[in-house]
């Protein structure tokens, strides 16, 4: 029998929520690392280097890897044998250590969490409440996953319910391409088969804490080892998946997932539920154990294991001073181009967005003039230090599309820079007001924070991190892809 205190347990989820924000799994840093060896499309090259030189910087740092550091997801798996001396619930224990996690003055994480959801959707400014799955077990340990999961790669989450005669493979190759590139691929693919609606998606959300091990699963088919149902799918999947050429943040290549991880479950005869969550280029999950003998030891990232790998040189790049950017300058621009940006651009976010068509709409005048201007779509974390600005990389951009066309005909706004693919109408309006739209690497967002010089809060700062902010930056390294013209990156994929 083992007794569990309170301040171990809490203990364990701030060192866990710490250590993720800023230390990609080792077996993701492997199959990263695999992925940019081989790939031979040279921008979802550099685009793979940017995302491993971020994490190599963020470990060396003690950085969040990605602006957005995540809703808090804890599994708790309690030994039935257990005794606990806290005076708080399981639920209240986890959102205590998750809020002293995201406050540490020493590396402050993003607080993204909005209570009220259907109404206000006001900012808990602390990250909580998590989300927390409790399962009783036997013996007498707590097992703990800690995972910060991003919304771009949330939202991307499919539920379907199949016929029992219908095909996985045919589904999720038909689902994966609908998802873009939005949830920052590569990635791994978590999925579960069977149960009842719920059932599948959090046996989907489980698999993603497993290891990345498909290589192992090769190994077995050379030595012409038995495969399990569940092995020979996820062999299929990996391979049929990459086959899709979405790659790198959809510029196409190789590798679109490191790994597809499965879990399964009886079901219904009438039923065949299928569940897909994506875990995106900011893979942060650890697990640990409390046994009673004190707080948990948590690994501590090995910078060795970390490959040191320098930018890509293979692509032109252009050097554009965007304070004397002009409409004609912008037309010699043509999608793919790679540029780097040097003058202030401004930033906004849903909540930013929507305040200001609310002022366009009503006639008032907006709190910042958008005219020639860009916008950045980004959600910084807090500056620690001497940082002018903490990570601070895009967020996807077809949240913005609802807005993009009236701000685009009525502003006189010059264009956006975010990550992922535009709706066909939003392509459309890009087009017809001669704009342009750049994507940055999403899970490069230490690195691309490096490149801003200085910052200021404009307007609404009331909203936080979703405030309009204006950033000079210097050499921010962005890619063409929608051109004036309305040719997109992502046409042929």
């Amino acid at each position: 029998m083992s007794i569990i205190k309170q301040s171990d347990f809490v203990a364990g989820i701030i060192n866990a929520f710490q250590l993720i924000s800023y230390a990609h799994p080792i077996d993701f840093i492997k199959a990263m690392y695999q992925a940019w060896q081989k790939e031979t499309s040279p921008a979802a090259k550099d685009a793979i280097a940017q995302i491993l030189i971020n994490s190599r910087m963020c470990v060396q740092n003690k950085r969040p890897i990605c602006q957005d550091t995540g809703i808090a997801v804890v599994f708790v798996k309690i030994g039935m044998n257990v005794q606990w001396e806290t005076q708080l619930s399981i639920e209240e224990m986890v959102n205590e250590g998750v809020r002293q996690a995201y406050l540490n003055q020493h590396n402050k994480l993003r607080a993204s969490i909005v209570a009220d959801p259907a109404g206000l959707r006001k900012n808990t400014q602390d990250n909580t409440p998590a989300v927390v799955h409790i399962e009783m077990t036997a013996g007498d340990k707590v097992e703990i996953i800690c995972a910060a999961k991003g919304g771009g790669s949330e939202n991307k989450a499919k539920l379907l319910m199949l016929n029992p005669s219908d095909s996985i493979v045919d589904a999720v190759l038909n689902i994966v391409p609908q998802m873009g590139a939005g949830w920052c691929p590569p990635g791994v693919l978590g999925i579960g088969i069977g149960g009842t609606p719920e059932k599948a998606m959090l046996m989907a959300k489980q698999s993603l804490m497993q290891p990345i091990n498909i290589a192992d699963l090769y190994q077995k088919q050379r030595q012409q080892q038995p495969l399990t149902p569940v092995e020979t799918l996820r062999l299929e999947l990996y391979e049929k998946v990459n086959q899709l050429n979405i790659g790198a943040q959809g510029l196409g290549g190789l590798s679109t997932v490191l790994d597809i991880k499965m879990n399964d479950y009886p079901t219904h005869a009438a039923s065949l539920p299928l569940a897909i969550i994506p875990n995106c280029a900011a893979s942060r999950h650890v697990e640990f154990t409390l046994d009673g003998s004190g707080p948990p030891t948590l690994p501590e990232p090995n910078l060795a294991d970390w490959p040191n790998i320098p930018l890509s040189h293979e692509i032109k790049q252009q050097i554009i001073n965007v304070d004397q950017l002009t409409k004609d300058k912008v037309q010699r621009l043509k999608c793919g181009d790679r540029v780097l940006l040097t003058g202030k651009i401004l930033t906004a976010r849903d909540a930013a967005h929507k305040k200001l068509i609310e002022r366009l709409n009503n006639n008032q005048p907006l709190p910042v003039d958008l005219h020639n201007k860009l916008i950045y779509y980004v959600g910084p974390v807090d500056a620690v230090n001497d940082e002018v600005v903490g990570p601070a990389g895009p967020t996807t951009a077809t949240r913005m599309d609802k807005f993009t066309g009236q701000l685009l005909a009525q502003t006189g706004l010059l264009g956006m820079i975010g990550k992922a693919e535009r709706g066909p109408q939003t392509t459309l309006d890009i087009k017809h007001n001669h704009a342009i739209y750049f994507i940055a690497v999403g899970g490069a967002a230490y690195l691309i924070s490096k490149t801003i010089k200085k910052s200021r809060v404009l307007a609404f700062p009331e909203l936080g991190m979703e405030a309009i902010y204006e950033f000079d930056v210097e050499n921010m390294p962005v890619t063409v892809a929608i051109d004036p013209n309305g040719n997109s990156i992502y046409a042929n994929r």
